[in-house]
């Protein structure tokens, strides 16, 4: 009779990734994690509309949260750079706008889906079902918030009516871009975090030096003039994917300080896409490899 033996903790996780998948490979493991969404369409929106309940969304103090949450972080914003430091842009109370309601969908979305696997840990113990469904949850739940948020953008354009224009019908085509990006960052985050619980933390911190390095307080070309002579930090700026997405959303809501609204940067938002999407098959891959071991772990 072979004896019984336990599997260590601390071989847990490295045996878990090198075993999880068995023989599959790559293109089997993506092409299973999308069957696994489609086929479990009336789970995920279950969960993002238990995922909303549980933000406050569904709820008029929550809605009206996603409203001016994004209005009084401008307000700090310009009290500062244009009281204090007073290099603002014209109309920067909109300027500014532009990045912060796209960032904190995104910032939000990515702190809601690097717990969403811990958080759930007795329903994944006792019930058998495609883990990949709960970070798409928790982040498809984040489209509803932003979209309250919009309603924040249109009071304040009534301030600044010179800025409407017909390029605002771009704003879904952006913000589809940036859902993939999301998307494929959220399942990064919440299977790493199964097995670093300090992930969430380190993830904090990541977001808010992301949002200072991003051009959502200044403009790439501010950043072309303080660094004409160091070319190749403008270019590192500029393949930020946040670089791509406040410039397009800047472009369609505000313009330029000298130029009125236009149509964004669309081979930028093109290239964006296609590394989104093949950032997404990566991360797809990653999560599907680890996804048999979360309840061992958790």
């Amino acid at each position: 009779m072979i004896p019984f033996r336990p599997m260590s903790a601390t071989s847990e996780v490295p045996a878990a990734f090198r075993n999880a998948a068995g023989d599959r490979g790559p293109l089997r493991l993506v092409g299973e994690g999308i069957a696994d969404i489609r086929s479990r369409r009336r789970l995920v929106r279950y969960l993002v509309q238990a995922d909303i309940r549980k933000r406050g969304a569904d709820t008029i103090l929550g809605n009206i949260w996603w409203i001016l949450d994004p209005l009084l972080q401008m307000v700090v914003y310009v009290v500062f750079l244009s009281i204090v430091v007073r290099n603002g842009p014209p109309d920067y109370p909109l300027f500014i706008f532009s990045a912060i309601l796209p960032w904190k969908w995104f910032s939000a979305s990515i702190t809601d889906a690097t717990t969403s696997i811990v958080r759930h840990d007795q329903l994944i113990k006792q019930i058998q079902f495609p883990k990949l469904v709960l970070p798409v949850a928790a982040t498809t739940a984040g489209i509803v918030s932003f979209a309250f948020g919009t309603v924040a953008l249109i009071v304040l354009m009534l301030f600044y009516s010179s800025h409407f224009s017909i390029y605002l019908v771009f704003i879904p085509v952006i913000a589809g871009v940036q859902f993939v990006f999301t998307l494929a960052f959220s399942f990064l985050v919440a299977a790493g975090n199964v097995f670093f619980r300090d992930l969430g933390n380190v993830v904090g911190h990541v977001l808010r030096l992301w949002w200072f390095l991003s051009p959502g307080l200044y403009s790439l070309a501010t950043l072309e003039l303080v660094f004409r002579d160091h070319p190749t930090l403008v270019t590192i700026a500029g393949m930020n994917p946040f670089a791509i997405l406040f410039e397009a959303y800047r472009m369609v809501i505000y313009g330029t300080p000298t130029s009125p609204p236009g149509p964004p940067n669309f081979v930028s938002l093109a290239v964006l896409l296609i590394a989104s999407i093949g950032f997404l098959a990566l991360t797809t891959f990653v999560f599907k490899r680890l996804e048999p071991n979360f309840a061992k772990v958790v």
